[in-house]
């Protein structure tokens, strides 16, 4: 179903089940044979939801032969992979962010991250995570019942970035003069064009210099929504009953990295593919004419 202004949704539903089916990827990335990355959290998370393909996708309990198309573009596997590298260059984000001195993050839209509970973080951080109340209200009790505690002075701020979240955030601590690490992870294609800038404009309204962001670029055209809507129908064949098709938005988008550049940021560009390759892991075929997805990280600095 699309997407309207007011919708809304749980973690079995809509846009919310696409959190889950990350988390199902990190959590059968971290059983891999060679893993490159290791979240404890994910499998648990993934069946506390109850979506059945996602919770036996996350256990090893699924095949991709069976699910997947074969040399497909897109499909558990290549999704896994892809969130594999993905996680991998966050984290390393996160870590070099406080390795500079930077003592406040702000993961947006969080889901069932939870590098709050995994990462190691510098004793006087403060990280804030903004998700809609039930979303926050799901992972923080989940998590309790695993007997996890954070390691880190773990903010939640539980509103819908539709609404005025730069006002809860600063109500639930966050400092604008001093320099954030802001995490994007795939957010930034489920909203509207005009909600993106408007993320963004709110990011470096709230940014002193040094903050550092990074952004996960996803681009879609009419090619990529059927290559997914044929993945996603083989999906529904064994079993997936959360549909998610048709949930990003549609028309023209300014570039992230080109309007970040506009209003003060240093941007760098990281092509989806390199991660794949550095990691040793398979790069999905692609058009020639195919614009590639790609990860941002930026800092500022209007001096």
């Amino acid at each position: 179903m699309p997407r309207t202004d007011n919708d809304t949704w749980d973690l079995a539903t809509s846009v919310g089940a696409t959190a889950t089916m990350v988390a199902a990827g990190r959590a059968r990335a971290s059983i891999a044979e060679h893993p490159v990355i290791d979240d404890p959290f994910a499998q648990p998370l993934v069946a506390a939801v109850g979506v059945d393909f996602f919770t036996r996708w996350a256990a090893g309990e699924l095949d991709s032969a069976d699910v997947d198309i074969p040399d497909h573009p897109w499909g558990m596997q290549p999704m896994t992979d892809l969130l594999a590298v993905r996680t991998r260059f966050i984290d390393q984000f996160a870590a070099d962010a406080a390795a500079a001195g930077i003592r406040q993050a702000v993961i947006l839209a969080s889901g069932l991250d939870a590098r709050g509970y995994r990462l190691s973080w510098p004793t006087d951080m403060t990280v804030f995570e903004i998700d809609q109340p039930q979303v926050i209200e799901f992972k923080t009790r989940t998590l309790a019942e695993l007997s996890a505690e954070p390691t880190v002075d773990l903010r939640a701020v539980p509103i819908d970035l539709r609404d005025d979240w730069p006002a809860a955030l600063q109500q639930t601590g966050f400092d604008p003069g001093r320099p954030t690490a802001w995490t994007a992870e795939g957010l930034l294609a489920f909203l509207p064009p005009e909600a993106q800038d408007r993320l963004l404009d709110n990011i470096t309204a709230l940014s002193a210099d040094g903050s550092r962001l990074v952004a996960e670029i996803f681009l879609t055209s009419e090619n990529s929504a059927q290559i997914m809507h044929a993945a996603t129908q083989k999906w529904y064949e064994h079993g997936l009953d959360a549909h998610i098709d048709d949930l990003w938005y549609r028309g023209e988008r300014h570039d992230v990295a080109t309007y970040l550049a506009e209003q003060g940021w240093h941007t760098t560009r990281t092509p989806a593919s390199q991660l794949l390759t550095d990691a040793s892991l398979p790069v999905p075929r692609r058009d020639d004419d195919e614009s590639e997805s790609y990860y941002c990280t930026a800092t500022l600095d209007t001096h």
